[in-house]
């Protein structure tokens, strides 16, 4: 180690959350200007010690050491002088004390590990706190200094106790041994720290003890106090202002230079000298090159292979497994699987994973025999023919054309990574299967590290700096999505407008830059679990401090691979168990029903795909992507696949889209430049979609290897300039070798340089479009099934009663409605637990869910299906209440099935709303009756069993019958939507042809802001308003099929639209979207035209086309009464009749006539013609 006057060894980074401001690295995984400022003075180490957690320790180690900065990993730990398990609630967490702790070599590395895990699980009490007898086991190895001012020791010196002081010394040295345990002395200019300063050497001269002296530093600059102070107020929630606060009473956290500290403790040099003594003690040793997988348990007779030092009894039975896999999975497989089987298991035998992969087939085999849905592939795992032969995957690599070096680089070793979809209701289970065979003590989930992003940063400073939400999202609309804070307030003129205007918004920008990029906070991998050889504890600290019942690493998934450890990606897919709903369905027709068995070429598929009515299609159900569908027309997997790649911003963006769908329909001429292009391109048009199409071209042209291929495909893919020229001038010499000219190697290796950056996975998209084929498949073949199965499998998800949600469920109706799939509505005669199919005049129907319902759960409805099946339908309301379990009953559950219209069919009447009127007045009378007490609606209980109650509703005495809104208002509450009826559903036609967007769309962000889009709805909500001068404006709500979205009327528009505003008007708004005042990921519409829906016609309609059945031309009655109806509603509209002929084909006439549109001039066509029979075309 270089000398150095002093080592700093008490820093808290960004990981002591929402408290240190010493940045690691940039956020991009370089090193940040702190730690490059210390290499660039030649400083020999430095320590980190965040409050209570190891979070930064292996990124400080694997950033510093490049630096030639000697890392010191270290903690500063909360202690307790009581025991760790005790949660007295008379102590506070000022009680718990501070103590530094330092690591010397790997075991002290290993023990912090234990230590803090530990006062993580068994020691939280408003901190993770470690007592003695932690210290003593785990003290080996370890440096301790006594703390800071919050150590236990400083606390009595501070107090004057100088005994005592001296009595927890002895007993923390006696624990952690001789030599391992230093008075920490510290001087920030806090009086209560001088006088613990004066009587902590008091104790050293008493005891015997080293001193060392140390900074307690948090930020980088001394003037960085002021952003530390609020990023404290953030912490804690308080405002800058406020008197009563927590906040720091120095200002000397900075990270103080090597002259100043040597200044500071002059009067004790050897606490300085200390610093290097310590730090030269501190040598962690961290071994990365291996790896460290749990041990699979093989089967006996493979155990001779591990004989003689060998471990190869693993590889032989994954070799004879994956060839068994190939004989069963392709029969006859020839020469060319057989070739690539052996290469494969080359490759992972030479690098050492065939646990790796008996591992994941074992938990894959548990799910499906535990029926569990699993998916076919998903990313570059896809690509391997082990993997498909163990039935980790099921899409064939070489019939699809995927390569096995995507997925494991040969010449570059790394842990492989299979990420696994399972259904997302099974998940669960196979991962506490996995907990449960390798142990609970192997077993943890994966944290996660939340940053503060720009838009955060400036509400999180703009409120404990009390500026007005008003101003402070005024302010995060200027900041562009994806910048920094610091970017956009030097290339946005407004935002340098604001800080020039307001001196407070100024100081707001300055803190907010200083704080944004830091850690935020800690959150759990969505998907990632760790399994490891040993305790988990060997390799990486615990932690469970937001999540009590979810163990988590404390190193993020990045730095688990780095270390060698397994991470696995347990992803829960809804569509897995939407699908595996529908078959067990199908099945009840087709007992060998097999979804893998279906035909990828089935003509009904395609035909929806082609048609574009992908609604509830996997990844293909997006507007843009219904778009784009319809475009292209795909006739062959293969392009299920390229939609699937080519979706994106990147291709969109470079216009592959357009040259996709144009070569596939030959309107642009497919050139290959080299025949050797051809097979490559082929299944894309000559289009470079795929990254393996550019792995597979420098194979074939440049001469590389598979292991160069994939090198170069990551290279290209982070546009790394270094390592490109590197593989242009190798690849223009392989392709010279091959009789390439140098002018066609170069243009060739320009064009996949260009389009590496938009490349795709195509290991990933074959194994998606496979799920996406599949559902298509389900909804072309088998409708009534698919749809029974994907409104199911949104019970629950879909949130009722808000509106600035997507409800996929009222989504899927309507869509099942347009498939003429009518949905009967939820019945306690008919209805279960899922969405059941019955006949219906000689059709399947789909019978709406009980337990999608709100406030009716799978309990109730369990019960009630169970009670049903026993002893035969309920025959009316009183019997209903008699046989009905009590215990799963509450008053919220019996109301929110009346208001569904659950009860009506115990009620029958000629009209519907009769029905449903005197099953409501049934159970508030049966539930608030005489002599019945009524328990709340939070307790289980709705009644007690009493003397029968009259019931005057049954009996069909109705006071008054309710109104039409009245009912879609309560359907609407516990159903999420307008069942019966909506008051827009007799204009669903109409608004389809006005609106070019749905309210849904636009509140979940389909557009940018500043788009022009339209809508229709009816207005619920109206509110005049007045601006601060004076003039008239409104804000209004409209609410279509899909939700509600605010409108603003401003004056100028106000004065022209807004006398033709009105409630339950329906109207169409042309607007453009902002984000609303009013929630960040809310939008509004700011309205440029607004009018009632019949203007809305007569303003955007360019034409209607009138739709004639075959025939009709020799109808002369009915033909004149179209004239006639035409000539009454006369104006400026053209007309033109869409004839259908015999053959099936049909031709268009324009006609002389122009009419205006209005309600009655479509009544009247539709009484002469039928319904649906005109459409109104517009622009958008």
């Amino acid at each position: 180690m270089q000398s150095g006057d002093f080592i700093h060894l008490h820093n808290h980074s960004e990981y002591s959350l929402l408290d240190g401001m010493l940045r690691i690295t940039d956020g991009e995984g370089h090193p940040s200007e702190f730690l490059k400022m210390l290499a660039d003075k030649k400083t020999p180490a430095l320590a980190i010690t965040d409050h209570g957690n190891m979070y930064g320790a292996m990124e400080f180690y694997f950033t510093a050491r490049p630096l030639n900065l000697k890392p010191i990993i270290g903690c500063e730990v909360y202690t307790t002088l009581g025991s760790r398990l005790a949660k007295d609630k008379s102590t506070t967490r000022k009680d718990n004390g501070h103590m530094t702790v330092l690591v010397r070599d790997f075991r002290g590395y290993q023990n912090l590990m234990r230590m803090v895990s530990k006062s993580f699980t068994e020691g939280f009490y408003h901190d993770p706190r470690v007592d003695n007898e932690l210290l003593s086991q785990y003290h080996e190895g370890l440096v301790f200094l006594s703390g800071c001012l919050k150590g236990h020791v400083a606390r009595a010196c501070a107090a004057g106790k100088v005994d005592e002081a001296v009595k927890i010394a002895c007993e923390y040295r006696d624990i952690v041994g001789a030599g391992n345990f230093y008075l920490e002395l510290m001087d920030h200019g806090i009086p209560e720290e001088t006088e613990a300063l004066k009587n902590l050497l008091e104790v050293a001269k008493k005891t015997g003890l080293p001193v060392v002296a140390t900074n307690d530093c948090h930020y980088l600059k001394k003037e960085d106090w002021e952003a530390h102070d609020a990023h404290i107020c953030i912490s804690t929630g308080s405002q800058v202002n406020d008197p009563d606060r927590m906040r720091m009473s120095t200002h000397e956290l900075y990270f103080k230079s090597q002259e100043e500290m040597v200044k500071l403790f002059s009067h004790t040099p050897q606490a300085v000298k200390n610093t290097l003594e310590i730090a030269a003690q501190c040598d962690l040793k961290v071994d990365t090159g291996k790896f460290y997988l749990p041990v699979f348990k093989i089967p006996p007779e493979y155990e001779k292979y591990n004989a003689d030092g060998k471990s190869e009894g693993d590889f032989h039975y994954l070799k004879d497994l994956c060839e068994a896999g190939l004989k069963s999975k392709v029969p006859g497989a020839g020469e060319a699987y057989r070739k690539r089987l052996g290469y494969e298991l080359e490759v992972v035998k030479r690098m050492g994973f065939s646990s790796y992969f008996l591992i994941v087939m074992d938990f894959i085999q548990y799910a499906r025999a535990n029926a569990v849905p699993v998916g076919p592939g998903r990313g570059s795992g896809a690509g391997s023919l082990v993997a498909f032969t163990l039935d980790i995957t099921r899409v064939d690599p070489l019939v699809n054309g995927l390569l096995f070096e995507r997925f494991l680089n040969p010449d570059r070793k790394s842990m492989p990574d299979l990420d696994i979809d399972f259904a997302d209701d099974g998940r669960e289970k196979v991962v506490e299967y996995v907990r449960q065979k390798y142990g609970v003590a192997n077993v943890a989930n994966i944290i996660t590290y939340g940053t503060i992003k720009s838009k955060t940063a400036v509400r999180d400073v703009g409120r404990v700096m009390n500026i007005s939400l008003t101003d402070v999202n005024a302010i995060c609309k200027l900041i562009p999505d994806g910048e920094t804070l610091y970017q956009a307030v030097n290339t946005s003129v407004e935002m340098k407008e604001c800080a020039q205007k307001d001196p407070k918004v100024k100081k707001m920008f300055e803190i907010a830059v200083k704080i944004e990029g830091l850690r935020r906070h800690t959150g759990v991998h969505a998907a990632g679990v760790l399994i490891t050889k040993e305790e988990l504890t060997n390799y990486t600290p615990l932690s469970n401090r937001n999540t009590r019942n979810v163990l988590t690493s404390q190193y993020d998934g990045n730095m688990l691979s780095r270390l060698g450890l397994l991470k696995v990606d347990f992803l829960g897919l809804r569509t897995l168990s939407i699908i595996e709903t529908a078959s067990k369905l199908i099945k009840d027709k087709d007992k060998d029903f097999d979804i893998y068995a279906i035909a990828l070429d089935d003509e009904k598929t395609f035909q929806l795909l082609c048609d574009g009515r992908t609604t509830g299609v996997f990844q293909l159900e997006s507007e843009g992507m219904k778009k784009l569908i319809k475009g292209l027309k795909p006739s062959q997997f293969s392009d299920i696949s390229a939609l699937v790649a080519l979706y994106r911003p990147g291709p969109i963006q470079s216009g592959m889209l357009e040259q996709f769908v144009d070569r596939k329909h030959g309107r642009k001429k497919i050139v290959y430049d080299h025949p050797l292009l051809e097979p490559i391109l082929k299944d894309t048009y000559g289009t470079m979609v795929y990254q393996e199409q550019v792995m597979e071209i420098s194979k074939r042209l440049g001469g590389f290897t598979p292991g160069e291929s994939d090198g170069l495909r990551k290279a290209m893919g982070k546009k790394n300039a270094e390592v490109m020229e590197e593989a242009r001038a190798k690849f223009i010499e392989g392709a010279k070798k091959k009789d390439i000219s140098q002018k066609l190697s170069t243009k060739v290796f320009d064009q996949m340089a260009q389009f590496a950056g938009y490349g795709f996975n195509k290991s990933h998209s074959v194994a998606y479009a496979l799920v996406a084929y599949q559902t298509a498949w389900l909804k072309a073949n088998y409708p009534v099934e698919y749809m029974s199965a994907i409104l199911t499998s949104e019970i629950g998800k879909s949130p009722i009663g808000a509106d600035d949600k997507e409800n996929k469920l009222v989504t899927y109706v309507g869509e099942a409605q347009d498939m003429d799939i009518e949905i009967l509505g939820p019945d306690v005669n008919c209805s279960v637990g899922f969405f059941s199919t019955e006949e219906r005049s000689g059709k399947p129907a789909l019978r709406f869910a009980l337990t999608a319902v709100k406030n009716v759960g799978e309990g109730v409805v369990e019960a009630l299906v169970s009670e049903r099946s026993k002893n035969g339908l309920f025959k009316s309301f009183e019997e209903f209440t008699m046989r009905a379990d009590s215990k799963q009953l509450n008053k919220r559950v019996v109301e929110s099935l009346a208001r569904a219209g659950a009860f009506d069919c115990l009620f029958p009447a000629k009209e519907a709303p009769q029905s449903r009127t005197r099953a409501i007045e049934a159970v508030d009378a049966f539930v608030a009756g005489p002599g019945r007490p009524v328990r709340d609606a939070n307790q289980d209980m709705l009644f007690a069993p009493q003397e029968p109650l009259g019931f005057a509703a049954e009996k069909g005495r109705i006071a008054h019958v309710l109104s039409e809104h009245a009912i879609l208002k309560h359907e609407r509450e516990v159903l999420g939507f307008y069942f019966s009826g909506h008051p827009l559903n007799s204009y669903r036609r109409q608004i389809s042809m006005m609106a070019n967007s749905t309210v849904e769309k636009v509140l979940n962000g389909g557009f940018e802001e500043g788009t022009m889009v339209r809508v229709a709805g009816i207005v619920s909500q109206f509110k005049p308003l007045q601006t601060k001068k004076g003039e008239a404006m409104a804000k209004m709500e409209i609410e279509d099929l899909s939700g509600n979205i605010g409108v603003c009327l401003f004056p100028r528009k106000y004065a022209v639209f807004g006398p033709q505003m009105s409630l339950n008007k329906v109207v169409v708004v042309a607007g453009k979207v902002q984000k609303s005042n009013f929630g960040e990921n809310a939008f509004e519409l700011v309205a440029e035209e607004a009018m009632g829906l019949y203007e809305a016609m007569n303003k955007w309609g360019k034409n209607l086309l009138v739709n004639l059945p075959e025939g009709m031309l020799f109808d002369e009655k009915q033909l004149s009464e179209l004239k006639s109806a035409l000539g009454k509603s006369h104006g400026c509209c053209p007309v033109y009749l869409r004839v259908q002929t015999k053959a099936k084909n049909a031709y268009v006439i324009e006609t002389t006539e122009r009419v205006v549109f209005s309600e009655a001039f479509f009544r009247d066509i539709e009484k002469i013609l039928g319904d649906k029979t005109w459409q109104v075309e517009s622009g958008f």
